[in-house]
């Protein structure tokens, strides 16, 4: 009898690239593995650097327990949200490996409430939150909560952490034009972003950072997507 070597698994043999495994009483052959070289075109690693890093970015995100109602589960709704963000291009290898950083626009919760339009000011001359919100516009159970995120450099390696997420008490706001503000030096910070999020009970708004922070652009250059690229065995020309 002829000797066969290989790794028998679950009934079937694994041997030199090569499944041989019984169906139905006949041996079938199958190739366990390519040796082509997979497909990175240029459009194909934009897309797989975007979703690399929008699970890097859920990572971070999750751990501040997220409300995104609707969809298969928050994660997927959040990627589906993410996935119009800036595509950012990180090396596979090295202190930039499983790097998240902050981008403007980031999805922090996703409902039915009605959106918070926001963004950075100044109110005489102290930096500020500001928002098109009335006090009026609020609901009986409505109340808002801030979530801050900031740009860390650990070690060498760039990751998004997130604040405790906290409610807002109302004297905390300043009327602006008859719109709430949370006016304080610490929104001028160019680390950081900020949210407000209209929540009741399980219900709330969509909202999304809105951030003084670029240090994300020199990772959205092409010279910053020839060296990932690289990092992975080059484009597909």
């Amino acid at each position: 009898m002829a000797k066969t070597t290989g790794l028998l698994l679950g009934g079937s043999l694994k041997k030199a690239g090569v499944t041989f495994y019984q169906k139905q009483g006949q041996m079938i052959v199958r190739v366990a593995h390519s040796r082509e070289r997979r497909s990175n075109t240029r459009g194909q690693f934009i897309q797989r650097q975007r979703m690399r890093h929008t699970t890097a970015l859920w990572q971070m995100l999750k751990m501040v327990d997220p409300m995104f109602i609707g969809g298969k589960s928050a994660y997927a709704r959040f990627a589906t949200l993410a996935n119009r963000l800036p595509a950012v291009f990180i090396p596979c290898k090295g202190p930039l490996d499983g790097a998240s950083l902050l981008l403007p626009d980031m999805p922090v919760s996703d409902g039915n409430l009605p959106h918070v339009k926001q963004w950075l000011g100044e109110v005489d001359g102290t930096a500020a939150l500001m928002t098109a919100l009335k006090a009026s516009e609020l609901h009986g159970g409505e109340v808002l909560w801030l979530y801050t995120a900031e740009q860390r450099i650990e070690g060498r390696t760039p990751r998004v952490r997130f604040l405790r997420v906290r409610e807002v008490a109302p004297a905390e706001f300043t009327e602006v034009s008859g719109c709430l503000a949370l006016v304080d030096d610490a929104f001028a910070d160019g680390m950081k972003g900020w949210a407000l999020v209209r929540v009741e009970g399980g219900r709330c708004s969509s909202q999304s950072l809105v951030t003084r922070c670029r240090y994300y652009e020199q990772f959205t250059t092409e010279e910053a997507l020839q060296e990932a690229a690289e990092s992975y065995g080059g484009l597909t020309r």
